[in-house]
Order: structure tokens, then sequence, then C-alpha cells
């Protein structure tokens, strides 16, 4: 029986909290391998945007997914495309990877060329949908409407919370697997060694270095 790695992955913490959208996925993900006869050896899941050039740095679930992957000589499945990425450039840069990926939603034989164009489709569609709000926007301001935040205080602690959100959003993705490592009884400095190892970058996209497990075991206990 072939071995495959399953990922998950939903965009918000209220998303993943309900895990509607993360038993979907398993449930897809999990036909699809009996239906191919795959065993699945083992799951990642992620609470991430998908959006951005550095979205693969924030997704330190998908790095590890992709790394058990490759050392099992076996492919990543995911339920839908989307739940890899909607940008073309992030699925090329996942493909240059040379780990497999299968899409349940599209089936085992897909050819990479076709995941291309599924990926620049999705790619259109969200570009599409930005575009008509900025044309609602703009009709809207033509009108004499004032547009923009007048609280502007609020506004910039809003964006602080969503910063410190997003920070606790990867020290919770990626300490199960720090936690993994160091149950080996791996030192902090060579769990920052493992996690370069597997190519899981640090939140900014960096290399680890003991002090960040640090870090990250010190936020975990608060």
């Amino acid at each position: 029986m072939k071995r495959a790695v399953a990922y998950v992955r939903v965009s918000t913490a209220k998303q993943g909290k309900s895990g509607l959208g993360l038993e979907a996925q398993r449930v897809g993900i999990a036909k699809f391998a009996e239906a191919e006869g795959l065993e699945l050896i083992a799951e990642f899941q992620e609470v991430e945007t998908g959006k951005g050039a550095d979205a693969l740095n924030k997704r330190p679930q998908l790095a590890a997914a992709l790394s058990e992957a490759k050392r099992n000589d076996c492919a990543v499945v995911v339920a839908k495309l989307d739940r890899l990425s909607r940008d073309v450039a992030f699925i090329s840069a996942l493909m240059a990877k040379r780990t497999p990926f299968i899409v349940a939603e599209l089936g085992a034989d897909v050819s990479p060329f076709m995941l291309h164009i599924y990926a620049a489709v999705a790619e259109q569609e969200r570009a599409m949908i930005s575009q008509r709000t900025k044309d609602a926007l703009a009709a809207v301001k033509a009108r004499g409407v004032r547009l923009g935040n007048p609280r502007i205080r609020q506004a910039q602690e809003a964006a602080a919370e969503r910063r410190t959100a997003i920070a606790k959003d990867f020290a919770a993705n990626v300490l199960p697997i720090i936690r993994e490592i160091q149950a080996t009884g791996a030192s902090m400095r060579k769990t920052a060694a493992a996690l370069n190892a597997r190519g899981i970058p640090t939140a900014r996209g960096g290399t680890w270095a003991a002090t960040q497990i640090s870090d990250i075991l010190k936020r975990s206990a608060v």
C-alpha cells in the first residue's frame, strides 16, 4: 500500500476552534485515501492565511508535512487546491521542492500542468473579486461619501492586536514540531538545527537559533 501525508488548513483561529472546516477536509482526504489505496502515515494541521508572497514562511506545518513526505518518499495530500494556495507562484514554488502533492478534489492523475491551470483560474477569481471591491469603493467615494477609518487610534490598536494574533498562531503551529523534536532529548540548540534541517523557517523567514526556541516555549507557557 502506498503511503501519504495529510495536510489540512483553515485561515482563521475562529475556523480552527470550530473544527468544522478541518473536519470536512479530513473526511475528504480519508475518503480519497481509501478509494486510492493510500495509507495516511501522518497529518499536519495549520491555522494560517494562504495569502502573501511569504505565505510558505508563515506555515511551519506545511514545511513539516513536506519534510515528512520527502523523508518517507511519498506525497502530501490536501482536500482542495486552495488549502495550499490560490497563488500560481506559490504552487510553482511547492513543485520546485520536488515533493509531490495530490489534491483529493481533483484526483490522483492530475498533471502539474493542469494544477498550474487550476491555480491560475483561482488566482484570477481572487483578483476579480478584489477589483470589484475597489470599483465599488471608488463609486461610493465619487458620490461624496467619506471613506476610511476616522478612529485612527482604534485602528492602530487593532493592527497591533492582529500582529500579536499572527505571532501566537505561528507559535501554536510550530510548537508541536518543537515538542516532537525535544521529546528525543534534543537541546534547544539541536532543536533549532533540526527545524532548519527540515526547511521550516522562523516567523520572519529566517533560520532558527536556540533563543527563538526559548521564546516559543515561553510564549506557550503564558
